[in-house]
């Protein structure tokens, strides 16, 4: 029987390794145009260093998922992290040689994006695994926390030892990346099951197994669930993502204190860690999960409009906070539901689809804020702009049966858009990568 949560050493680990990961993640996005600054790189070399991170890691999302589903996850895990400590430590040794020049650093940069990359679709598919699906919503919300955690005290760190010494952010990155590995290499994963039983009596049919395809995303683009959700992944990390950017820029443009600026940031983190600490009690209050997720989404729209009309600096800061708040509920409850809906063969693929989604989401938010910014002068009225798609999203959550009738769905089991209890032949629909797509597939939209 699996232990409770704070007993589950195989849970623990997993958090562990992952928390270091992002934390390492952060400090490399803030030490790399440091240091690339600092030995009298352009603007232009620092967007190039930003650009091949993200790059890299979006490239691999595809191909890093069918690899979570198709090799050992444990040994996928720790071989990324056993990349990027090698990596990284080449860049500290550089720059305590005082050789580390611009190719060096784009080329660990090529490396740290690709591997951290491969690494999230092999955790996240590997959570299943280690922790019951009764207590799957408990864990997702303790997750939620690791990257506003790794958000809050990253960059700062980052700032701080490279204040101290330049090699200091590398070296404490090639510290933390080792420890990770070595903690990844002392996971004990359970054999994972070759398909998810499917249907019942109730059903009227009789229970049986079926094996996901080896190869494809066509399984999961079939499922109703896995479409609407992933389509409202996409649709708010864009439009969050646009707002984020007119903040800055707009208290840049009104001459908003640096400090302040930090601070609103800060807002940002601390509202996101305390999302994640009450998403779990609202999972046990019994709440719909569609009702969550339609919920924090016309949270998210109407905060932004608050935020159009609101005092900059910190006042600005805190409703950035309580939109943060409300990201890991919905989030936790958007996650829960795919997982159940996914055979464990296809959760790596799974990852790595919406990976891909966040990150192509991530590109597009400060290309829609520039657009938004070349429209109008008006800082109020360009985030009213991200306001709007905000409120587009949440009117397609509202409108999309699917959305609206996730149900408790943490019986880890076929999809069928619709919570629990899906017939064999409906599981079909979902998992046969020869059969027709279902017909209600709309609500994604």
């Amino acid at each position: 029987m699996t232990p409770p949560l704070p007993r589950n050493r195989n849970y623990r680990v997993l958090w562990s390794g992952m928390l270091l990961s992002e934390l390492a993640g952060e400090v490399a996005y803030i030490a790399f145009p440091l240091l690339v600054l600092a030995h009298g790189g352009s603007a232009t070399a620092v967007a190039g260093v930003a650009a091949v991170l993200a790059g890299a890691r979006t490239l691999v999302s595809l191909p890093a998922g069918v690899l979570a589903d198709r090799a050992d996850r444990k040994r996928v895990m720790a071989a990324t992290q056993g990349v990027r400590t090698v990596a990284m430590l080449s860049v500290a040794v550089g720059v305590l040689l005082g050789d580390c020049p611009l190719w060096h650093v784009l080329l660990v940069a090529v490396v740290e994006g690709a591997a951290a990359g491969v690494f999230v679709p092999a955790e996240n598919a590997a959570l299943p695994q280690v922790v019951p699906e009764d207590v799957l919503p408990r864990a997702l919300a303790r997750n939620a926390a690791r990257p506003f955690a790794a958000l809050l005290i990253g960059p700062a760190l980052a700032g701080f030892t490279f204040g101290l010494h330049e090699v200091l952010p590398f070296a404490l990155n090639t510290s933390v990346l080792a420890v990770s590995f070595v903690a990844l290499a002392a996971l004990h994963l359970p054999r994972r099951a070759a398909g998810p039983p499917v249907g019942s009596p109730a059903d009227g049919g009789a229970v049986t197994t079926v094996a996901p395809r080896p190869g494809g995303f066509g399984p999961l683009l079939r499922m109703r669930t896995v479409r609407a959700t992933t389509a409202w992944i996409v649709g708010v990390n864009l439009a969050f993502h646009t707002l984020v950017v007119l903040v800055l820029v707009v208290s840049g443009e009104e001459h908003v204190a640096p400090g302040q600026m930090g601070l609103m940031m800060t807002c940002f983190g601390a509202g996101g860690l305390v999302g994640a600490l009450i998403a779990d009690r609202l999972h046990a209050a019994a709440l719909s999960p569609g009702a969550l997720v339609i919920g924090s989404t016309w949270v998210f729209a109407a905060v932004a409009v608050a935020m159009a009309y609101a005092p900059r600096g910190v006042p600005l800061g805190i409703l950035l906070g309580v939109a943060a708040t409300a990201m890991p509920v919905a989030n936790t409850t958007v996650i829960t539901c795919q997982l159940a809906s996914v055979p464990d063969g296809l959760r790596g693929r799974l990852s790595g689809l919406v990976a891909l989604g966040s990150e192509l989401a991530a590109t597009a938010g400060p290309v829609t804020a520039g657009v938004l910014s070349a429209g109008t002068g008006d800082g109020s009225v360009r985030m009213l702009g991200a306001a709007g798609l905000l409120a587009v999203v949440a009117v397609g959550a509202t409108l999309s049966p699917t959305l609206r009738r996730l149900g408790p769905a943490f019986r880890i089991g076929p999809d069928r858009g619709a919570g629990p209890g899906a017939s064999a032949r409906e599981a079909e629909e979902g998992s046969n990568a020869a059969g027709a797509p279902p017909g209600g597939g709309r609500g994604s939209h």
